[in-house]
């Protein structure tokens, strides 16, 4: 079993390439589909803390429930987001990733190379066509 885990979006590009790089790793994440299962509000709590981000940064600003708020107003306090991101997940930027190197929200999804515990097995390329690790395992620049 893995000691990484990732809080997924399957409907997410960047949530997608992040899941794989861990994969070409040689890890199996434990895989929170966080949408269905939301964080509780003491783990989001220390996510954000462990992240060493505000809890706006992990606010997702172009999803329908941002807007309709009126979450763009710096009204709220930090307890006020926390809980529009429990009460609508979406609000939760992704993908979020814990290992035992740290935690990040990697986006982009290479952010996830600074946490990996071991190197890349392989070449790896991303949705979209770009090339991120060559063949030796290294990353490109």
């Amino acid at each position: 079993m893995s000691n990484i885990t990732i809080y997924h979006n399957p409907a997410c590009g960047t949530s997608r390439n992040t899941l794989e790089m861990i994969r070409n790793s040689g890890n199996e994440p434990m895989i929170i589909h966080y949408l269905d299962t939301p964080p509780t509000r003491d783990e989001l709590i220390n996510l954000i803390s462990d992240m060493g981000i505000t809890v706006r940064a992990l606010l997702r600003k172009n999803v329908e429930p941002y807007e309709h708020l009126g979450l763009n107003e710096e009204k709220f306090s930090d307890e006020q987001l926390i809980d529009f991101m429990l009460q609508h997940p979406i609000l939760i930027n992704r993908p979020i990733v814990v290992t035992p190197l740290g935690t990040r929200l990697c986006r982009p999804s290479e952010i996830v190379l600074d946490i990996l515990p071991e190197g890349q097995k392989g070449a790896f390329t991303k949705e979209d066509g770009e090339k991120v690790i060559d063949e030796t395992g290294k990353r490109v620049n």
